[in-house]
């Protein structure tokens, strides 16, 4: 479903990526990790078209998105769940909901998207009319996956769902992307918490200096050494 060849990127006159090349499959969790600075968020916002590449393409079922702004991808079916979540905390927690089904194409299946939202996430049906900014990290987190899934994407770029979140927190969003998992979704995820990562993904990629140094179905590897290339022991 997604192609990466030979990518470079990065910002201004500082290159991050140097000629990444990964592929997600349809209906498959595609796992990212590596350590900070190894640019696995530079490479999400490479695909969202947030920052330009100097070298390389990015193809979508097909379709290069090189040429395509970023607000255009979420009515092509590509939408992405920022690290640090990003919502907008003055709105309230059903105006970020619909902030997620802005594009023109989704708008008229808006009310029946947001009840299967409210589903997965009785608590923000609770509180839908509060502002998102009154929402613990937690379920902050949630409503970011919310606003995510609200234009019925085909694929999801997930960047760090588990950062700064208490433990069992952490395994609650990480059920939620096993449901979605469960539900056939195609979701690129960036995770530094390899042990939970690894038990979803169905591919593993490593990232370290800007280039992947691992790339291997997830039944095939090795989580000891994993952690070994990751901290370069």
């Amino acid at each position: 479903m997604l192609e990466i060849s030979g990518v470079r990127a990065g910002y201004g006159a500082i290159n991050v990526l140097w000629d990444v090349s990964l592929e997600a499959r349809r209906g498959e969790v595609t796992v990212i990790v590596g350590p900070n600075g190894a640019g696995k968020t530079t490479l999400l916002r490479a695909i969202m078209g947030l920052l330009p590449l100097q070298r390389g393409q990015v193809v979508f079922d097909g379709q290069p998105l090189k040429a395509l702004a970023t607000w255009s991808l979420p009515e092509r079916g590509v939408v992405m769940v920022p690290e640090g979540r990003l919502i907008f905390r003055d709105m309230s927690i059903e105006e970020n909901l619909m902030m997620g089904a802005f594009p023109k194409t989704k708008r008229a299946a808006a009310k029946t998207q947001l009840e299967e939202v409210f589903a997965l996430f009785p608590l923000l049906k609770e509180r839908r009319h509060l502002p998102a900014g009154t929402l613990s990290g937690g379920q902050a987190q949630m409503l970011a996956l919310g606003r995510g899934l609200m234009s019925s994407p085909q694929l999801m770029l997930i960047d760090e769902p588990s950062l700064g979140l208490a433990p069992v927190i952490v395994q609650e969003v990480f059920e939620i992307l096993g449901r979605l998992k469960a539900e056939g979704r195609t979701i690129v995820l960036v995770e530094q918490n390899t042990n939970m990562a690894l038990r979803l993904a169905d591919q593993v990629y490593l990232m370290q200096g800007g280039k992947v140094t691992l790339s291997k179905r997830a039944h095939e590897v090795n989580v000891n050494a994993l952690h070994d290339m990751y901290f370069s022991r």
